[in-house]
């Protein structure tokens, strides 16, 4: 059983953190539920997107449950091999399945810019279905190998720093095994840094046809590439700082930490439907027409 520590005062934390949890959950399915529900939005790159917030919906039911009840909690403990391992193995996943998953739109987003002609050949069913399951199996499979690697490793501090399990728990190891420490750089290239360059060389192709293309062209691929890139620059950020933590020294101010981890837990979950609701014309649309309908039905049921 591992311990952490949360400051006070706990009911203020709790009631912000359980705000947020629930706008994270009702942002990420309403936009889902659109995509589902309206057939304009079934091509590729809208079941990417919603591929991303169901990621965004999962990740947040697997850190926030636990992180509620310690919040009310005396003292905060979890199980390392079972809670806190099944975290780290979710955590990794679904954070490394969002890289795959902007991948594929940076490619679905080539092929409708440059190759028009060709999209509804090359982007069909099966290619959106091979993407998807690409995108969860690979980073699962990696994932998974550093969590076993960690379950049948020597504990000699049971001191979590941090308020959920990620690569902290590294700092927990008495010795961390070889298997760990080469296939954490295995999947640190398969999983962030080979998806990034793809990305990138991508993109620069886009821009660069798109430059040289008439002016339609130009604002069609700011339009639909802009709100990838705003994602992309997000989850990088928080990349590189989770990639970082593990190795910052317990001086490292606790406040500060909590913090910086905070914008992991809080903040991008609902960077990415905000991103997507405001920026994609069609999705923004929907949304308004939700809405409004919404609160037609509201007045309604209010006046009787």
């Amino acid at each position: 059983w591992l311990q952490c520590s949360l400051p006070s005062p706990v009911y203020l934390y709790f009631v912000v953190i359980f705000t947020l949890y629930i706008l994270i959950l009702c942002f990420n399915s309403t936009i889902v539920c659109l995509i589902w529900t309206h057939k304009n939005l079934h091509e590729p790159m809208y079941i990417f997107i919603a591929a991303l917030l169901i990621n965004s919906v999962l990740y947040s039911m697997t850190i926030y449950p636990k992180l509620l009840s310690d919040v009310l909690s005396e003292k905060q403990i979890i199980s390392y091999p079972l809670s806190c391992l099944f975290q780290f193995f979710m955590f990794y996943t679904l954070g490394s399945s969002e890289f795959f998953l902007l991948a594929a739109m940076a490619y679905d987003r080539y092929v409708a810019i440059c190759k028009p002609l060709e999209y509804p050949t090359i982007m069909n069913k099966t290619t959106v279905s091979i993407f998807l399951v690409v995108s969860w199996l690979i980073p699962a499979f990696h994932v998974a190998v550093q969590a076993i690697g960690s379950a049948e490793a020597t504990l000699c501090n049971f001191n979590l720093k941090g308020i959920f399990c990620n690569n902290a728990v590294y700092t927990l190891q008495c010795v961390r095994s070889r298997l760990i420490i080469v296939f954490g750089v295995v999947a640190l290239i398969d999983l962030t840094i080979l998806p990034l360059l793809f990305i990138v060389f991508t993109y620069t192709n886009i821009f660069i046809i798109s430059y040289q293309s008439c002016k339609e062209i130009r604002k069609k691929a700011a339009e639909t590439c802009l709100p990838h890139l705003l994602v992309l620059i997000s989850i990088s950020c928080l990349s590189i700082y989770d990639i970082s933590i593990a190795r910052v020294e317990s001086d490292f101010p606790k406040i500060a930490r909590l913090l910086m981890t905070l914008q992991i837990v809080l903040y991008h979950p609902l960077f990415n439907p905000f991103i997507y609701g405001l920026k994609m014309k069609e999705i923004s649309k929907q949304l308004k027409r939700f809405f409004c309908h919404a609160r037609i039905i509201t007045c309604i049921n209010y006046e009787c």
